[in-house]
């Protein structure tokens, strides 16, 4: 009678033990949630200048590297180091612009899984939008795209809030613009009554802009030709194309817009 009793407990014991097991295993697949898949990782960027490397910022890239130090006066005439091209050719998505010099030596270091693809370096904020959004289709980040895209005009409101509250009697500043500067002028709502560059000034040209009497000269300062009307009483103002190390592009338009409301204000 106790052998069977005991035979009985071990018994039931094991049926216990399988039907504990069980219902861990039917919780495990119904009740308890799923692991989360890793995410992907971001494509890795490797920018010529940090113009190109801004937009990509702005775009939703999170793994950017730039070619050209931020610091660099003429980033379009920057000679690559051996380093530069090895970064290059561990690249997912290189970015350049037809205008830098150094383009060539990108593509061909560029391995055979990158994608390389020329950039518009131009500020003016329809191109910006589009270059932006252009280059989240590449990197798969549409919305993030977006909110800088919302970030990019509020900035833009601002920045030319910030210049008009400095117009003198309210009225529009007349300015003479280097060509690629002109942005500004645009955003702030400033009249150009003028342009110059990329090429030398002509005396012929400085004297057709000094007849205008502008208020303010915009001057490119990535490649400045000096003191543009040196006998004017017009203010010079050195306007920025190039972010800095941060990538921050908005802070582009913002610095440029304190710049210009100093020199009218002064």
């Amino acid at each position: 009678m106790v052998g069977t009793d005991k035979e009985n407990l071990t018994v039931k014991t094991r049926h216990l033990g399988v039907a504990l097991l069980g219902a861990l295993l039917a919780l495990t697949a119904c009740g308890s949630p799923a692991a989360e898949p890793a995410a992907p990782a971001g494509k890795k960027v490797v920018a010529a200048t940090a113009w190109e490397g801004a937009l990509a910022k702005a775009a939703g890239a999170t793994d950017v590297a730039v070619i050209v130090p931020a610091s660099t006066a003429h980033a379009a005439d920057y000679d690559p180091k051996p380093s530069d091209l090895v970064a290059v050719g561990k690249a997912d998505l290189v970015l350049y612009a037809e205008f830098e010099g150094f383009a060539g030596k990108l593509k061909d270091a560029a391995g055979g899984n990158a994608k390389v693809e020329a950039v518009t370096l131009d500020n003016t904020p329809d191109v910006v939008k589009s270059e932006v959004r252009r280059l989240a289709g590449l990197l798969g980040t549409a919305p993030a795209a977006e909110e800088w895209v919302t970030k990019f005009d509020a900035t833009l409101s601002g920045a030319a809030g910030t210049v008009k509250a400095a117009w003198r009697d309210g009225k529009a500043p007349k300015v003479v613009s280097q060509a690629f500067v002109a942005y500004m002028a645009a955003i702030t709502g400033a009249e150009v009554v003028g342009t110059y560059g990329p090429g030398p000034v002509t005396p012929a040209q400085l004297a057709d802009l000094a007849a205008k009497q502008p208020d303010l000269v915009l001057d490119n300062a990535h490649m400045s030709t000096g003191t543009v009307l040196p006998d004017s009483p017009a203010k010079q103002v050195k306007v920025v194309n190039y972010p800095g190390a941060d990538l921050d592009l908005l802070g582009v338009f913002t610095t440029n817009a304190e710049e210009i409301a100093k020199a009218l204000e002064s």
